[in-house]
């Protein structure tokens, strides 16, 4: 019988079988980017596969040529609405079915696992009638409504699993030294729910800030505009402006990748965390 290191060693996988994969892998991930990077800072008209001369003349074009600069900004409010609105309707909803009983729980569960397979562009025409309605047509108001809805579902699953796996106890205590219910859950399950919080977050605010259905159906002025349907205004009718197109990507993507390379930790741990028990 071999010795409990030579097993160990003898398990393992040679390295070509881990990094070759993760390097096709990367390069099947990052060439785009690189493209993208490439038409962005290219002078117009080159064929270059080397950034060089840079040049920083799209940024400017669509920044203040084609009013990005409006659409960044519209893009954060409705992100940063919607994180807000989602994280703190789904933290009161998946306390509630983490702690208590009530009849018609496990429908209600299931109903929200339903919901997450009917696609968006079904419920555009009756979220549109809604909305004008209510006078919400060329709203932001109405993407963070909108947003949050569509949300609200896989978070509330999340925050309710993350919570299930926070001992009882921990509550009781606070109970049995004076606190309430609201201040037992301020001082002791809050803190301990960051990671989902974060996960939760991050996702509701990247899933508003890319998406395009919603915002082209529901806004109809230029100043409302967000950075995706900002974009769909670089593709011409007969040409299209890769340099500008590029910069606009550029320009969306680095918000996300900033968020995810802060959060990236958390929100590992509160994806896995959250999927533990249902």
């Amino acid at each position: 019988m071999l010795p409990r290191a030579e097993h160990r060693a003898g398990d393992r996988a040679p390295r070509w079988q881990i990094y070759v994969p993760l390097g096709l892998y990367l390069l099947f991930t990052l060439v785009p980017f690189y493209w993208m990077l490439l038409f962005a800072v290219r002078p117009a008209g080159s064929s270059s596969l080397l950034p060089w001369p840079i040049t920083f003349d799209h940024f400017d074009k669509v920044w203040t040529g084609l009013g990005f600069s409006v659409f960044f900004e519209n893009s954060l409010l409705v992100g940063g609405a919607s994180l807000v609105t989602t994280t703190v309707i789904a933290l009161a909803g998946g306390y509630a079915l983490a702690r208590f009983r009530f009849r018609g729980k496990q429908v209600f569960l299931l109903a929200m696992l339903c919901t997450q397979f009917i696609p968006g562009a079904m419920m555009l025409i009756p979220l549109f009638e809604i909305f004008r309605s209510l006078q919400l047509i060329n709203s932001l108001w109405s993407l963070v409504i909108a947003e949050t809805v569509f949300q609200l579902p896989l978070s509330l699953i999340l925050i309710s699993g993350f919570i299930r796996n926070i001992p009882t106890e921990l509550e009781e205590a606070a109970w049995v030294d004076g606190c309430g219910r609201l201040q037992a859950f301020r001082i002791v399950v809050l803190p301990l729910l960051r990671p989902a919080l974060v996960a939760v977050g991050s996702f509701a605010f990247v899933h508003s800030w890319n998406n395009f259905l919603f915002a082209l159906m529901f806004l109809n002025s230029q100043d409302k505009y967000t950075v995706p349907v900002g974009l769909s205004y670089t593709l011409g009718e007969y040409s299209t402006d890769f340099g500008a197109l590029a910069a606009g990507g550029v320009i969306a993507a680095v918000p996300v990748v900033i968020v995810f390379a802060f959060i990236q930790r958390w929100l590992v741990q509160g994806f896995s965390a959250g999927a533990v028990k249902g």
